[in-house]
């Protein structure tokens, strides 16, 4: 039964980006989608006009859902973290929002939606973001 959770989550993640490619012909990149919406909430910006009113609704659902899916969870899923713990947390954030700049996407981008689009940037990407998160791993971790 631990297979559950994790099949569930990943056909709902792969349905909505299939939605979002039929109905709006848009990649779900959250970094892309995120940056939108950063930009839809600056005064002085028509998000009807520009059709900015998508992202804004995409990323409060990720909020949402996340504290819908922390409702339905029996156990406690937030550990208690030390000042240092949450230091790194946030330097680990700001590094992983600069990769997604440099390589002009995130994960979700480049390795649910581009490797099904057979891109091969989105490919290399992906491969790196692995190779990258195995080796970090291994020297946080040890082998």
């Amino acid at each position: 039964m631990d297979w559950i959770a994790p099949v569930t989550g990943g056909v709902l993640i792969g349905s909505a980006a299939v939605l979002l490619w039929l109905t709006l012909g848009r990649v779900a990149g959250i970094s892309g989608i995120s940056a939108n919406a950063m930009h839809a909430l600056r005064p002085g910006t028509s998000r009807r006009a520009d059709g900015m009113h998508w992202p804004l609704a995409f990323v409060a659902g990720l909020g949402l859902g996340g504290w819908l899916a922390y409702g339905f969870v029996a156990r406690p899923v937030t550990p208690a973290l030390t000042d240092a713990q949450i230091i790194a947390l946030m330097v680990a954030g700001l590094l992983v929002g600069v990769g997604t700049r440099l390589g002009s996407g995130c994960t979700s981008g480049h390795g649910v939606c581009g490797v099904a689009r057979l891109s091969k940037r989105s490919f290399a990407a992906t491969g790196v973001f692995l190779a990258v998160g195995v080796l970090t791993a291994t020297l946080v971790h040890g082998a």
